[in-house]
């Protein structure tokens, strides 16, 4: 379920090129990115309350991020940019894949959300600090993952707040994310590589050696009855909130 692509240098060449080969089919919620559309719903209900959470804002307000900037490093075709937007925030997406971004950039203007979008590492672009920096599904797609946590913490405003998700590196995941999701068409094939996934102990380190602590986290599951939701279990993806160590 990958969202996207980051950066020339921390992500492998093959990762944007074939990210960059799903970039037109996107935004169809029944095309090769259908996992996407699926689970996104869920990705936003643990922003939405870890917003409220770490700002106090009213859970029934609509604009919680009013006044507030927010980046998504790896955006995608701006899956959740767009929510992003429509909850108050000035969002800036940035992608390694020209073609995401294009994508991106057009389905805004055509929805009438105005999210500035950008090309490149998010190193080496001119984006400033942001109240909320999100990354979800990008970490297990980039080689050097210290590198890029450093460049996610950099872009973190004082007192900002931190999502990101990503697969868990577990015997479940290799058997239903890797194996069975990619033979049944879930997520196209080639998506995953599970040696490049981590657990959630060693995502919490990485943080910490950048000075950010995880104050929410939790999994993301499927059952029959409830389809994809947020849970206890993490066996196979999971989702945190972080912020700067005080």
């Amino acid at each position: 379920m990958g969202n996207a692509n980051v950066s020339n240098v921390t992500i492998r060449p093959e990762e944007a090129e074939f990210f960059s080969g799903l970039a037109r089919d996107w935004w169809n919620p029944k095309g090769k990115m259908a996992s996407l559309h699926q689970v996104n719903p869920v990705r936003m209900e643990f922003i939405r309350k870890a917003v409220d959470t770490h700002w106090g804002t009213d859970p029934r307000g609509i604009r919680p991020l009013a006044g507030k900037t927010a980046l998504d490093i790896g955006c995608g075709a701006g899956l959740v940019c767009e929510p992003l937007a429509r909850l108050g925030a000035e969002v800036t997406g940035v992608d390694a894949s020209a073609e995401n971004v294009s994508v991106a950039a057009t389905h805004a203007e055509m929805v009438g959300l105005d999210i500035r979008y950008m090309a490149g590492e998010v190193a080496s672009l001119d984006i400033g600090q942001c109240d909320l920096v999100t990354s979800v599904e990008v970490i297990e797609h980039v080689a050097d993952k210290r590198a890029f946590l450093k460049d996610v913490a950099a872009r973190l405003a004082p007192g900002g707040l931190l999502v990101m998700s990503t697969p868990n590196r577990t015997v479940q995941s290799r058997l239903l994310l890797v194996g069975a999701a990619e033979a049944v068409g879930y997520v196209p094939k080639g998506t995953h590589d599970w040696n490049d996934f981590i657990t959630p102990e060693e995502f919490e380190d990485l943080l910490a050696e950048v000075g950010l602590e995880v104050t929410e986290l939790r999994g993301i599951s499927f059952s029959i009855g409830k389809g994809l939701h947020l849970s206890d279990n993490e066996a196979l993806n999971y989702i945190l909130a972080a912020q700067r160590i005080v």
